[in-house]
């Protein structure tokens, strides 16, 4: 009855795990035959160079630790020690840059990236160190609450011989990927084995290719009986087989012949297959083919297009996740009411020297940025104060829209008594006695 209980329990009472947090790969088998799982699919150059790509995107981002000021703006708050942890050293061991493209690589294989938060005697977070995403476990206790269950092993620490450790989330900071449930992501490597079998599968076809000469296999033929074929199949191999056995003269005896029974690369569409498994990985974790090495439908005008999408549909939802998990785990409740977690990641929109330098300009001639904020941005000194360095300017030509036509709104002035009358001379006609204006005499008037 027992079989029979487990396949009839009801979908509503609770259990004590979540749904993802023990998933395995079957024997790790592919429809290709081939294993895959973590480890073994980092062979593969495009899972390596996606990884590798995405990982030092994110550990070379700028992070800092901020706080909220009270006119609404943030200043980073340098003297709080989660800011030196996250921008410096999480650890004695390894750097921020370490420390991040490790969790990085641990998210995009095992789809999960864990790290111990070490506190102090206060609730102050001291210290954070990388765990093995294969060795934790996710789990829920009796009462419903989450915990984590880490396996340690001679690896952790020479005088450890293997336990288990239960850690509460206070003490674990857990950044999940794409996932079932919102608590467990799923390994990406997991959810593509087939795409990614094919591709060792093809790789490694490609190899024993030119391991046997760059010869397809084929079949001896002997017009007789052949007391030791062992032997003659094993000297036709080191003779011809290999690369380094390539182009040469095969000489049959005894009226032997040779006949090829697969059919040739070209034929199967190898390059092409090839071509295209490295197009799915890297549609895989998103990433543009042509920073895989695939320029083919790249162009010098289309590529920087191609690079400002891969900051904001690949990097953006990674650099979320992380700042979103970072200020869960290690900030309290009033803590998150003052400070948060920033990634920059304006250096990767930057244009080319020209483009920025239209921008500035745009900016500082409208007054919403100063020579300072400019000089910010390029990595340059400040300029001091009192010489003009954080001056809003703005075209004198330019007024609110609300004073438009405002001579025109209490009509025609009446002229002023300080005018300047310009006269023409009273021009003398022949015959006329003179002192008489001319009737065509003209006024003009000119304000002073």
């Amino acid at each position: 009855m027992g079989l029979f209980s487990g396949l009839f329990r009801a979908r509503d009472a609770p259990q004590n795990r979540t749904s993802g947090s023990a998933y395995s790969f079957f024997l790790g088998n592919s429809t290709s035959g081939k294993r895959v799982n973590e480890r073994t699919s980092m062979q593969m150059t495009a899972v390596y160079s996606c990884v590798r790509i995405l990982s030092e995107a994110v550990a070379g981002l700028p992070l800092h630790f901020y706080r909220y000021t009270d006119n609404g703006g943030k200043e980073k708050a340098a003297d709080h020690p989660l800011y030196f942890l996250l921008h410096d050293e999480p650890n004695p061991e390894m750097t921020s840059f370490v420390f991040r493209e490790t969790l990085m690589t641990h998210l995009l294989l095992w789809g999960n990236a864990y790290a111990q938060i070490i506190r102090n005697g206060k609730g102050e977070v001291i210290g954070l160190y990388p765990l093995m995403p294969d060795r934790m476990g996710v789990e829920r206790d009796s009462k419903g609450q989450l915990y984590y269950e880490y396996t340690v092993s001679m690896e952790d620490a020479p005088t450890v011989k293997g336990s288990t450790v239960i850690l509460p989330p206070t003490e674990v900071l857990h950044i999940p990927g794409l996932g079932f449930d919102g608590l467990v992501g799923y390994s990406p490597i997991a959810m593509a084995k087939n795409a990614i079998g094919m591709a060792i599968a093809c790789e490694e076809y490609g190899a024993k290719f030119f391991a046997n000469g760059a010869q397809p296999s084929g079949v001896l033929e002997h017009p007789g009986t052949i007391k030791d074929p062992t032997r003659v199949r094993e000297s036709w191999q080191s003779t011809f087989g290999g690369s380094h056995n390539a182009n040469k003269v095969a000489v049959l005896e005894e009226g032997m012949k040779y006949t090829p029974i697969s059919i040739s690369p070209e034929q199967a569409q190898f390059l092409e297959t090839r071509k295209f498994q490295i197009n799915e990985i890297a549609r895989i974790f998103r990433v543009p083919p042509h920073m895989v090495g695939d320029l083919e439908k790249s162009s010098f005008s289309n590529i920087e297009q191609q690079s400002l999408e891969f900051v904001k549909y690949t990097l953006d939802p990674w650099v979320s996740r992380w700042e979103q998990s970072m200020a869960r785990s290690l900030l309290t409740a009033e803590e998150k009411k003052k400070y948060f977690v920033k990634f920059n990641v304006d250096g990767l929109l930057r244009g080319d020297y020209q483009s920025r330098m239209n921008g500035y300009a745009v900016g500082r001639q409208n007054g919403w940025m100063s020579a300072n904020d400019i000089r910010e941005l390029e990595n340059l000194d400040r300029i001091p104060e009192e010489a003009g360095g954080d001056l809003y300017l703005i075209n004198g030509n330019m007024m609110p829209l609300s004073m438009s036509g405002a001579a025109y709104q209490k009509g025609k002035e009446e002229p002023n008594e300080d005018e300047e009358v310009l006269e023409l001379e009273e021009s003398e006609e022949p015959g006329n006695g003179g002192g008489g204006a001319h009737p065509g005499t003209e006024r003009h008037h000119r304000g002073r």
